[in-house]
């Protein structure tokens, strides 16, 4: 991040940036942030005052784009169409700013397309990509790219940033704070969006509900939930749950981000044999894997499922 910040202050950024880091972690927080920055007019950029930093906040700048997978992959029309806005020069700003996130759900046809616009990119384009992990982009690509790997950020440095730029009540601020986990970007969210912590309740307690149920309801369930879009954020809750699981039964429970459920994660962790909670937070991580290599989302689900019911039972 100082080199980033070196490069602001001297002017030197580069034409492309790889922004890598767990979901919600804030990749994409941060590329607006960089776009905001390199077209500030402003006297400490990016300082959040000036027209294109307000127009970029709200989405609504004509020269920064946002691309975002359609459906569950980044396609080769979304690239083209990205490409002939870069052609163009800057409307208001001094950079004409792309933002494509989650690029490591590109299909090959739109990765090997981007890779033409790296190798030529014109003298006013800036490139942020996000993803999850560099290995699971083409080679060529993030040679081309300044990598930037961002990690969880401390608990009390969101909880300060919550309360003092977006103006969150203390209290709420150290709550999110804790329940993020280390994620920034989904704690601004969820201070902006009252729905990302009623949506987090409901999984937690449709969780709750499944663990007390049996093989029939847990393979119903697998159907559902096979078939929604959000799944993969529904698995990393529930993979946080266990991790938590284990926190608790290990006499951790200060590191627990779930806190607002301690007492159902303390009895969970005396459940089971001490090996339960760590084997059902691989079985998470197995599922994730699997959706990530295309696996029916509804298998996957459902075996992640069922050996959570044999691991308690165990």
């Amino acid at each position: 991040m100082a080199l980033l910040a070196r490069a602001l202050a001297t002017g030197h950024t580069a034409q492309a940036y790889l922004l890598t880091g767990a979901p919600n972690v804030g990749k994409t927080h941060l590329a607006l942030e960089l776009a905001a920055a390199v077209n500030c007019t402003g006297d400490a950029p990016p300082c959040g005052q000036c027209w294109s930093c307000q127009h970029i906040a709200r989405g609504t700048h004509p020269d920064v784009t946002t691309v975002e997978p359609d459906g569950a992959r980044i396609k080769i029309d979304q690239i083209r169409s990205l490409q002939r806005d870069l052609s163009l020069s800057p409307y208001r700003a001094r950079r004409r700013a792309c933002i494509i996130t989650d690029f490591h759900l590109a299909t090959t046809e739109a990765a090997n397309a981007l890779l033409k616009t790296l190798e030529e990119p014109p003298a006013h384009a800036l490139l942020l990509l996000t993803a999850v992990d560099a290995g699971l982009l083409l080679p060529t690509i993030v040679s081309r790219c300044q990598a930037l790997a961002l990690r969880a950020v401390p608990g009390a440095q969101i909880a300060h940033a919550l309360a003092t730029r977006w103006g969150v009540p203390e209290e709420h601020a150290a709550l999110l704070a804790r329940l993020s986990a280390g994620r920034v970007g989904w704690a601004i969210r969820a201070a902006q969006d009252p729905a990302i912590l009623a949506d987090r309740e409901q999984h937690l307690e449709m969780l709750l509900a499944l663990l007390h149920q049996g093989r029939a309801a847990k393979i119903a369930a697998a159907e559902d939930l096979g078939k929604r879009d959000d799944l993969p954020d529904i698995i990393r809750l529930w993979q946080a749950w266990w991790r938590d699981v284990l926190l608790v039964r290990s006499g951790c429970e200060e590191l627990v981000a779930n806190v607002d459920y301690l007492d159902a994660l303390r009895q969970w962790a005396a459940r089971g044999s001490p090996h339960s909670a760590a084997v059902a937070l691989r079985d998470a991580e197995t599922a994730l894997t699997r959706l990530e290599q295309n696996v029916n989302p509804r298998l996957a689900v459902e075996v992640m499922l069922l050996g959570w019911g044999i691991a308690m039972a165990a």
